[in-house]
């Protein structure tokens, strides 16, 4: 699977975060994840610690650890990019919610839906976590 991101240094937050490394198209699947699931039983041990900041939540009993680059999209109210959950091949994948420029910053909703504007707790919300 071509991979079409990079990571850099976001335009706008001058933190680390994820460019566009061609035009993307609406609806392409930027990439598929493979995740390490975690017991909320040992949620206790991630409190402290950076990998905190790059789970999601996975089911009821399971936060997700996400590989390959699924963690290091930052957070936007306005997204171009949505993250999906596919519980049987235990993958989070990324598409494009509409047409992205080569050289675009990748952003998601740290709340899943695209139009959720709540306040999610343990995040700033200006995208750096």
């Amino acid at each position: 699977m071509d991979i079409p991101l990079r990571v850099g240094v976001s335009p706008t937050l001058n933190i680390r975060g994820l460019i566009a490394s061609r035009d993307i198209k609406k609806n392409e699947i930027l990439e598929r994840c493979p995740i390490i699931l975690v017991d909320h039983r040992n949620d206790t041990a991630f409190e402290n610690t950076i990998l905190n900041r790059y789970c999601f939540e996975w089911t009821k009993t399971h936060s997700a650890l996400v590989l390959g680059y699924g963690s290091l999209y930052n957070h936007s109210y306005t997204p171009n990019v949505r993250y999906h959950f596919a519980y049987t091949t235990k993958e989070i994948f990324f598409r494009a919610l509409r047409f992205i420029n080569m050289g675009e910053e990748l952003f998601v909703n740290y709340n899943g839906d695209p139009p959720d504007q709540s306040v999610i707790e343990g995040f700033y919300l200006d995208g750096k976590h």
